[in-house]
């Protein structure tokens, strides 16, 4: 079953690929119904650099809000993270209760 996290912020794919280590998990993408031949089929989505991603609290990069489906990147490195912070200003925010 699929898992929601506590906090995911969606970045446009063009800002991830400026990651210099950036890597595309490409055959993770979610399907997408078409029409093909007058059937509906599912095919994999071709990511561009318009579509969106989710950038999860654990630093894992998802095509969708579940943190543990449809993994693009996982390359959790300490680069990642200064990237993820610094460039694109990614803060998990602190809730209270």
């Amino acid at each position: 079953m699929a898992t929601m996290g506590k906090y995911c912020k969606a970045y446009s794919l063009k800002k991830l690929r400026q990651f210099n280590h950036w890597t595309e998990h490409s055959e993770n993408t979610r399907k997408e119904k078409q029409q093909v031949d007058g059937q509906e089929v599912e095919v994999k989505r071709e990511l561009t650099d318009d579509d969106f991603l989710y950038l999860q609290e654990n630093y894992v990069v998802t095509d969708g809000i579940f943190k543990d489906e449809n993994i693009i990147f996982d390359m959790i490195t300490p680069e990642w993270q200064d990237f993820c912070k610094n460039r694109l200003l990614f803060e998990i925010p602190v809730y209270q209760n």
